[in-house]
């Protein structure tokens, strides 16, 4: 272990008392070969202006957890995510995870001191039965770290080796040689697609449906807890993997085929994304989505184009 993974553990803990959260207050970095951010969990300027801290956005709460907002953070800079290593205080959730997983972060080191704090000893069920699970699945390393002593103890190492299986990767191609832009509605599999671009400038477009997170395959025999599923939602994946590429999104270019959920929202707001295109902006995985997009759509936070009518036209 080197000096500077101490030293991006202790550029986490610095900056934790910032967290605008009043009762779970949790900050992370996120390093490469040259590069490293760090970032606390906070709600998104037009959730807490216009919204408020104390609303849900459907079900979901209105903050973007640290660990996210590091690689969406990434993303808005073209930092290429693959292979890089995650710093926090506190064990994550298994939302967090996925993401962790579908950014390509290959090892997670956690403060040693978060785990006796009293929001990880409620919800240590939830990082030991799914976000662990996650972990292994997708080959993240994952390793308490101790601070003072200056030492590591491994929680989880993958086998060398080991590459996590992607039984369907999100599609990339270069703008204008799509084959098809997928924007036609699916009555069966969600997903979306966006454009990004590269630091030469050269524009790609992202494709993703609903799948297991990387290093699972169908069907997934593992057991969720509560709320959560091992399953990861298109925009997510969109969000995610331009991270991992190092691909900056181009806000207003997100196309769905059906409403995002609540989280999902959330996260794009997070991205900076101000409007999406919807094929059917009356469905949804849940009720919750649909109660979020009427939230942001009526608050002015997100433009909702829908293409409902090509689809549907008898219905309206």
């Amino acid at each position: 272990m080197s000096d500077s993974s101490y030293t991006a553990m202790q550029a986490a803990v610095d900056i934790v008392g910032r967290s605008p959260h009043p009762d779970n207050k949790i900050a992370a970095t996120l390093t490469g070969d040259d590069f490293s951010l760090s970032a606390t969990n906070y709600w998104p300027a037009p959730i807490e202006e216009k919204i408020g801290r104390n609303i849900k956005i459907g079900s979901s709460s209105g903050t973007i957890h640290a660990e996210t907002a590091c690689i969406l953070e990434a993303s808005r800079r073209g930092i290429v995510t693959k292979s890089a290593q995650l710093f926090i205080t506190d064990p994550p959730c298994p939302n967090c995870m996925k993401n962790m997983a579908e950014a390509g972060i290959k090892a997670l080191y956690i403060d040693h001191k978060g785990f006796d704090k009293d929001f990880a000893q409620r919800r240590g069920h939830h990082f030991a039965h799914m976000s662990m699970k996650i972990a292994e699945h997708a080959g993240i390393g994952v390793y308490k770290l101790f601070r003072k002593e200056q030492r590591i103890e491994p929680i989880f190492e993958a086998p060398e080796g080991y590459k996590p299986p992607e039984e369907n990767p999100v599609i990339i191609s270069r703008h204008g040689e799509e084959t098809k832009r997928p924007t036609q509605h699916s009555t069966d599999i969600p997903f979306a697609t966006c454009l990004t671009h590269n630091a030469k400038g050269e524009r790609f477009r992202l494709h993703a449906t609903a799948h297991p997170v990387t290093g699972y395959t169908t069907p997934v025999t593992d057991e969720p807890e509560d709320r959560y599923s091992f399953i990861l939602e298109p925009v997510t994946r969109l969000l995610m993997s331009a991270a991992r590429q190092g691909f900056v999104i181009e806000p207003e270019s997100f196309y769905a085929a059906q409403a995002p959920t609540a989280r999902e929202l959330v996260n794009l707001i997070g991205a900076g994304v101000t409007r999406i295109e919807i094929g059917n902006p009356a469905k949804c995985r849940d009720l919750s989505g649909l109660t979020a997009l009427k939230q942001l759509k009526a608050s002015g936070i997100l433009e909702i184009a829908s293409t409902r009518k090509k689809f549907y036209p008898e219905r309206d």
